[in-house]
């Protein structure tokens, strides 16, 4: 005898002898969840295939490849000032010789060797290519909403228009602190896009409740059902909860490719639900995620503002103190103590500021304004290795200021101690990833073995450096690896 058949109501499925529905039972909707999971990284794939497709009409330089070809010979930079991102001073009767992706050698001009093709730079400034340590490659050029809910092709096309404009402002290289910047910098790296050299840290790595923790309230609570969130399917940042998470999560990123893995460990200003003075992750936690980095060679940052969240993060052994602003002195002495860099942002609320409307987010935002000073002053009197980034987050409309933020550094150094943070200083930071590092040693400094990433540069750096606000007008040659993106000379 064949067992009678029914139709399941919440179905329509015809279940043999009355059995009872499987749609519902946990282990049917994790499958379900993995089926749909797969669904979207294919509809992912299909919309980078495009996004491929859209980048194979552009020509920005002759050739499929996209950046300017190098010279089939030597280059020898003369007439010249010489800032090498290091000495406090300008050098005059040197030459550069450059050969390929770097510098040969810094040789007086009448010294230069046969067949080399001689750039005379008119008396101007040669400097290194500047460095934003604290940078967000694809999520700077884009509003939050538009972070959130575009489709990825959509966000990473903009991120690629702002990478060229990036370059284009004298920015040769950035640490992205936050986001899915490993296409894109793929893409720089094999001429499909001008753009800057990044040091991609992959997702924020924040704790439930944490800065990287951007679900709404209706999103809440989160299940073994839930799945990854849109943030996390994106790529911008993971939720992970206890050591053996986050050491988990750590390691996803270094295996996407992160130069640097970047931890939440305290409250912020852009997000709405963390109050500014928390503190996020445990030291445990902390330390799991600084123990995955340094397996690979290289360390974690941490973005945190409270005195008590930058010493936690300092017992854990992290690198490198992202923001800070809100350190006591014994906070900075602890840094100076470890030697762990400390990349601070001139957070003055002022026109360049990141604009808030939310009450809460402004007040936080003044809160931060009103310790930037005195965080410049302890980092100069207990000598704190000090780094300098913009972090400007989602707002298109602020990227243009990238050069004007860092001029504007002259009301807590000299000029060219300015220029050394974003050029040599900057550089030695980077150096921190080891040999997770992408582009080898030699980032921003004008040395023998250095990158040829100079700039030649129409305003005198001993003096201010006003003219970092107008790239289009100052800057007569934008060099990258050798090659020439911009040659007015």
């Amino acid at each position: 005898m064949h067992e009678p058949v029914h139709s399941h109501p919440c179905c329509g499925t015809e279940h043999p002898g009355g059995m009872s529905c499987l749609c519902g039972r946990p282990e049917t909707m994790r499958a379900m969840q993995r089926i749909e999971a797969d669904i979207s990284r294919r509809r992912m794939l299909g919309g980078m295939a495009a996004l491929v497709g859209m980048f194979a009409g552009f020509r920005v330089a002759a050739g499929p490849d996209e950046r300017p070809g190098l010279p089939d010979r030597p280059l020898l930079l003369v007439n010249l000032r010489l800032f090498d991102g290091q000495s406090l001073h300008l050098r005059e009767g040197v030459a550069v010789l450059i050969q390929g992706e770097r510098i040969v050698d810094l040789i007086t001009p009448d010294a230069a060797p046969e067949g080399v093709l001689r750039v005379d730079c008119g008396g101007r400034v040669v400097m290194p290519g500047l460095i934003d340590a604290h940078w967000h490659t694809t999520l700077a050029g884009v509003d939050m909403r538009t972070a959130l809910t575009a489709d990825p092709a959509y966000i990473h096309l903009q991120a690629a228009r702002e990478a060229r404009a990036t370059l284009m402002r004298g920015f040769t290289t950035v640490r992205d602190v936050g986001g899915p910047a490993f296409a894109l910098k793929r893409a720089i790296d094999e001429g499909v896009t001008p753009g800057p050299r990044i040091f991609p840290s992959g997702a924020m790595i924040s704790q439930t409740s944490g800065h990287g923790d951007f679900r709404m309230r209706h999103e809440v609570p989160r299940t073994a059902l839930s799945g990854p969130t849109q943030t996390e399917l994106s790529g911008v940042s993971v939720i992970a909860d206890g050591a053996d998470e986050v050491l988990r999560r750590a390691r996803e990123q270094l295996m996407l490719g992160a130069s640097q893995i970047k931890l939440m460990a305290g409250g912020g200003v852009a997000s709405l639900y963390d109050p500014l003075d928390s503190v996020q992750y445990t030291e445990r936690e902390l330390r799991a995620g600084v123990e995955a980095a340094r397996d690979w060679g290289t360390y974690a940052t941490v973005h945190v503002y409270v005195p008590e969240g930058i010493k936690r993060a300092i017992r854990a052994g992290v690198g490198c103190i992202e923001h800070g602003q809100l350190a006591d002195e014994e906070a900075v002495r602890m840094m100076a103590g470890e030697g762990v860099w400390w990349s601070l942002q001139p957070f003055l609320q002022d026109e360049d500021s990141n604009v808030y409307r939310d009450p809460e987010q402004v007040a936080k935002q003044t809160r931060v304004a009103r310790g930037t000073e005195q965080a410049y002053a302890w980092a100069r009197e207990h000598e704190v290795q000090t780094a300098w980034g913009t972090d400007i987050l989602f707002a298109p409309d602020k990227t243009h200021t990238q050069g004007r933020q860092l001029a504007k550094m002259t009301r807590f150094y000299e000029p060219l101690e300015v220029l050394r943070m974003a050029t040599g200083d900057n550089g030695r930071c980077l150096a921190l990833s080891g040999p997770r590092a992408p582009y080898g040693s030699g980032l921003g400094v004008v040395q023998p073995g250095g990158l040829a990433d100079l700039l030649v540069v129409d305003g005198e750096p001993e003096r201010d450096l006003s003219f970092l606000a107008e790239p289009e007008n100052s800057l007569w040659l934008i060099m990258k690896g050798g090659r020439m993106y911009r040659n007015t000379l």
